[in-house]
C-alpha cells in the first residue's frame, strides 16, 4: 500500500481551522470535511490558544528553549575544537617535517 504524501498547510489555513473550531464547529466534523488527523487540528489548536502562533519555535517551553539554547552551544564549540585539533595536527606535522630536515643535515656532516 503506498504513503500518502505528506500535506504541508499555510498558517493562513491553519487559522481557519481553529477559527471553525473556536466558533463552534466540532473537532470530528472539521476532520472528516476537510481530510484532517484530529492530532494536526488538536496541534494548531494548542499551538495558538498558547501564543497566537503555528510556529514550532514559539510554541517551546522555557526549558525546550533552553535545552536548543545549549546544544547550539555544544555544536559551535565542538566546531571549534575540531578545528584547534587539526592546526594542532597541523603544526605537529610541521615540526616533524622540521626535525628530519636538521636531522639529515646534522647526519650529513658527521658521515
Amino acid at each position: 500500500m503506498a504513503r500518502k504524501a505528506r500535506r504541508t498547510f499555510t498558517k493562513e489555513y491553519k487559522l481557519q481551522m481553529v477559527q471553525l473550531y473556536e466558533n463552534g464547529k466540532r473537532r470530528v466534523d472539521i476532520c472528516k470535511e476537510y481530510e484532517l488527523t484530529p492530532s494536526s487540528l488538536d496541534k494548531w489548536i494548542t499551538q495558538y490558544q498558547k501564543n497566537q502562533s503555528f510556529k514550532e519555535s514559539d510554541n517551546l517551553t522555557a526549558d525546550e528553549k533552553k535545552i536548543r539554547e545549549q546544544q547550539k552551544i555544544i555544536k559551535q564549540q565542538e566546531l571549534e575544537i575540531d578545528i584547534l585539533k587539526q592546526a594542532a595536527r597541523d603544526k605537529w606535522d610541521e615540526n616533524q617535517s622540521h626535525k628530519r630536515e636538521h636531522w639529515k643535515i646534522f647526519n650529513c656532516y658527521n658521515v
